[in-house]
C-alpha cells in the first residue's frame, strides 16, 4: 500500500466535530467540478490512491477518470462498502426483500429466490454477500482497485453480533473475484485483530482512527499503540486530525512515531491544506529514516530541513 491515502469524506458533508462544516462542505461539493479540482490537486501533489466510499457520486469520478486515463495514468482506487446510507434509505422506503432485489442484478437464481421471501433467501446468504459486493464494484469497472475495504458500520456490526464467519466471506471474495487484497475499517482495532486471528486472517489490513488525543478510539490510546506495537497487520491510520481538533503537524508528527503505521488516510477541502500534510509526511518520515540525523521533536526536524 502506499504511505499517503486521499479519503472523500470532506466531500459528502461528513466531519464528526461540526455539522455546520459539514453542511458548508457538502453545499461547496454538491458541484462534481470541485471535487475533481481537489482530487486533481491531490494526484499532482504526489498522493496517487484515493480511498473512498461507493457513495452514488463516486461513480461520476470514476467516469472522469475513465475518460481521462492519460491524465491519471497512476490513480488507484481503495473501495470502502457498503455505503451504509443508500441502504438503509432503501430498506426505509421499499422493505427488505424490495431493497435487496434494487441492488442486486434482475437475472439469475438469486434474483429468484428473493421473490420467494426472506425464509428462501436466507438459505444463500453467502451467494447474496457476494453479488452486492459485485454490485458496490460495478462503478470502479475497468479501474485498479488493489485493496477492497469493509466500512466500519458492517465491520463493527458484524463483531458486535458474533458473525465471523462473514470476514472470511468477504476476504476470499475480495481476493478470488478482483484480484485484490481484502481490507477492514473498524471502531474496535483490539477486538477485530483478535478476530481476524480467530478466523485464520494473517497480516491483515485495518484502517482505525488512530491520533493523539483517544478520538473515536474504543480502549484508548495506550491499548492502541501497544497494539500497534507488538501485533502482526498492517495498520492504516485515519482521523489522524480529530476532524479538525489536533494542528496537522501535531497530528502527523504523532502518526509518524508509530513505526509501524503503513498507510496515512485523511481527507481535506482545501488544496492548500492537502499540500501542507503531505509535506509534514514527507519530512517527517524522510528526517526519520534518516539514521545520521537523530531527531527528537518533528519542530526540531522541521528547523534541521
Amino acid at each position: 500500500m502506499d504511505r499517503i491515502l486521499f479519503g472523500d469524506n470532506q466531500f459528502f458533508g461528513i466531519n464528526h466535530m461540526s455539522e455546520e462544516k459539514a453542511r458548508a462542505q457538502a453545499m461547496r461539493f454538491g458541484d462534481i467540478r470541485e471535487v475533481i479540482d481537489l482530487l486533481d490537486t491531490a494526484y499532482d501533489s504526489g498522493i496517487r490512491v484515493f480511498m473512498c466510499t461507493t457513495h452514488d457520486r463516486i461513480g461520476e469520478i470514476c467516469a472522469h477518470v475513465r475518460l481521462h486515463p492519460e491524465r491519471y495514468p497512476q490513480l488507484e482506487f481503495y473501495p470502502c462498502m457498503p455505503y451504509a446510507h443508500k441502504y438503509a434509505n432503501a430498506v426505509t422506503e421499499y422493505g427488505t426483500i424490495e431493497a435487496l432485489k434494487r441492488f442486486l442484478p434482475a437475472e439469475g437464481a438469486l434474483a429468484a429466490l428473493l421473490r420467494g421471501g426472506v425464509s428462501v433467501a436466507t438459505r444463500d446468504v453467502e451467494g447474496i454477500a457476494r453479488l452486492l459486493i459485485d454490485a458496490e464494484m460495478k462503478m470502479f469497472s475497468g479501474l485498479r482497485t488493489p485493496v477492497i475495504f469493509l466500512q466500519n458500520v458492517v465491520t463493527d456490526l458484524l463483531l458486535g453480533m458474533g458473525i465471523k464467519d462473514a470476514f472470511r466471506i468477504f476476504a476470499d471474495h475480495v481476493r478470488q473475484r478482483y484480484n485484490a487484497e481484502p481490507g477492514f475499517i473498524t471502531m474496535n482495532l483490539p477486538h477485530l485483530l483478535d478476530v481476524l486471528e480467530e478466523i485464520g486472517l494473517p497480516n491483515p489490513i485495518v484502517c482505525a482512527n488512530i491520533n493523539k488525543i483517544g478520538f473515536r478510539m474504543c480502549g484508548g490510546i495506550k491499548l492502541y499503540e501497544q497494539q500497534i506495537a507488538s501485533r502482526k497487520f498492517r495498520p492504516v491510520a485515519m482521523s489522524v486530525l480529530a476532524s479538525g481538533a489536533i494542528t496537522p503537524r501535531e497530528a502527523i508528527e504523532y502518526v509518524c512515531r508509530q513505526k509501524n503505521i503503513q498507510s496515512i488516510v485523511f481527507g481535506a477541502s482545501s488544496k492548500q491544506h492537502i499540500k501542507e500534510i503531505k509535506q509534514h509526511i514527507d519530512a517527517f518520515d524522510r528526517h526519520a529514516q534518516n539514521a545520521a540525523t537523530p531527531v527528537t521533536s518533528f519542530y526540531e526536524a522541521d528547523q534541521i530541513a
